[in-house]
């Protein structure tokens, strides 16, 4: 009996002694899941403090650029107020200089865009008679320099592309005017045959190149105008290449409405002539002037 109770005794303490053991178990368990959760939660807020700290590194960076761009900003006006407040430096020159580089501008600029030669030379005599009210010995050998630019536009003739332009006008006149009659001629001296039967029977070569049929012909004064109307564009935007290419297609439509003769000969010759003609002005010493001007107000 007493070894019985013993034993249930034992056996008891072993079961509680398994609850407490199953109990701490699953208590650390608890705790390692909940240790766990605290350090994903901890690596989490580890990648939000990187991610505040990127975007904190990127804001100081901007900041920095603009703080650099004030302080450039901030140096410009100061050497801008320091120039004006420079009393070695005269409002009325510098007024004067403006209106000269605006006039000598609008004078390269007229002359190589809208090939206006008078206009140009007017702009360069006006920027002469501003530049002799400064009265600043640094600017004498602009002045020089100005004379020599004027005295080259007036020794121009004409700007290249309006003389071209007009030359081709001319020509294209004298071209549309073509024989409405190309049939050969009957000779003097032709056979009694020949004289007798050339108003019924009209003998042509077959590899004429000059067109017979009024279709033909139209369709030839129409490709024509349609060449010379490229040519002239091509003089327009000065493409020197495309202006030849027109005038050689051009020349080839001739030969179907003129017959081989000193007229169509002579107009080959001004044709050719005409498409060797240069576009654009070459004048070396055009903007030397403006260039000169700017190199001396930059270093003031």
């Amino acid at each position: 009996m007493l070894v019985a109770g013993a034993g249930s005794y034992g056996w008891m303490q072993w079961q509680a002694r398994l609850e407490r053991e199953r109990a701490q178990a699953s208590d650390a368990g608890q705790r390692l899941d909940a240790l766990d959760g605290r350090i994903d939660a901890i690596r989490r807020d580890q990648r939000a403090q990187v991610q505040r700290l990127q975007q904190a590194d990127a804001t100081n960076r901007v900041l920095r650029d603009e703080l650099l761009g004030i302080g450039q900003r901030a140096a410009l006006l100061e050497d801008s107020v320091s120039k004006l407040a420079d009393p070695d430096r005269h409002g009325a020159q510098a007024l004067r200089l403006d209106e000269t580089e605006l006039l000598l501008s609008l004078g390269q600029q007229r002359l190589l865009i809208a090939g206006d030669l008078d206009g140009a030379r007017r702009a360069y005599a006006l920027a002469g008679h501003v530049l002799d009210g400064v009265d600043d010995p640094a600017y004498l050998s602009l002045r020089q320099t100005l004379q020599q630019e004027s005295a080259g536009l007036e020794a121009l003739r004409a700007e290249p592309r309006v003389q071209a332009m007009a030359e081709l006008d001319a020509l294209a006149q004298t071209a549309m005017v073509a024989p409405t009659d190309t049939t050969a001629q009957t000779e003097p001296e032709a056979p009694w045959w020949r004289r007798a039967f050339a108003t019924l029977i009209d003998v042509r070569p077959s590899d004429r190149a000059v067109a017979v049929q009024a279709s033909d012909r139209v369709a030839a004064m129409a490709g024509l105008q349609l060449e010379i109307s490229l040519a002239r564009a091509a003089a327009e935007r000065r493409d020197q290449a495309g202006f030849r290419a027109a005038l050689l297609r051009a020349e080839g439509w001739l030969a179907r409405l003129w017959p081989e003769s000193p007229s169509l000969q002579q107009q080959r010759e001004q044709m050719r002539a005409l498409a060797q003609r240069p576009l654009s002005l070459t004048l070396p010493t055009l903007g030397s002037t403006l260039q000169q001007l700017r190199q001396l107000r930059a270093a003031d």
